[in-house]
């Protein structure tokens, strides 16, 4: 307390006398709380860009990821561990979604991948080795915030199926394949080769 050292409360003890507070019962909010809103004058953006190596087996059109590449500017990164977690769990997520995962549904609007035994995820069987599967920062303080900071987040899941689906493209550009939708599984890559071949 203000001007008696030897006197004091915690925290946790002031709230809890305020839970119990009979005289602020009436103002029909007892508790301990508190509001706060922060407005910045602008957002804070941040960039990354992502890159795949890939094999594709013509006669089984099974596609293999060689090797993968995440590069992302953070800004000042407050904790770099988590940071390069994020990136790599979202480039994993991105990578499912440009191979394997997708919803399916029947004539009827039965959704028939509905369960871990019918969707694909990406089994780390199916990754790039540790060295093969590179995140490299690029940390730019942003000038917009007092810490420096930019978002780390979306920057791993967004671009990946993209880097996939062209990187596919690109291993098969001689034979006129141009790839418009992910996931491009085996079955839609043999269509579009078969539908490549007929072309004079």
């Amino acid at each position: 307390m203000a001007g008696v050292p030897t006197r004091a409360l915690t925290l946790g003890q002031v709230a809890r006398a305020a839970i119990r507070s009979k005289a602020l019962r009436g103002s029909g909010n007892p508790g301990l709380t508190s509001c706060t809103y922060f407005y910045p004058d602008t957002v804070t953006w941040a960039f990354g860009t992502q890159a795949a190596a890939v094999e594709v087996d013509l006669d089984s059109c099974d596609i293999r990821l060689l090797a993968y590449a995440v590069v992302h500017d953070s800004g000042r990164p407050i904790n770099p561990v988590i940071v390069e977690g994020q990136l790599q769990g979202g480039a994993v997520q991105a990578i499912g979604a440009g191979l394997w995962e997708e919803l399916v549904y029947d004539e009827q609007g039965q959704l028939l991948s509905g369960s871990l035994m019918d969707y694909g995820i990406p089994r780390a069987d199916q990754l790039p080795s540790v060295a093969a599967f590179r995140v490299a920062h690029l940390d730019h303080p942003s000038v917009i915030n007092e810490l420096g900071i930019k978002g780390v987040g979306e920057s791993g899941a967004i671009p990946g199926a993209a880097a996939i689906a062209n990187a596919v493209e690109d291993a098969v550009a001689d034979l006129g394949v141009v790839i418009q939708e992910v996931p491009v599984t085996p079955a839609r890559l043999f269509a579009l080769l078969k539908t490549a071949r007929r072309r004079p």
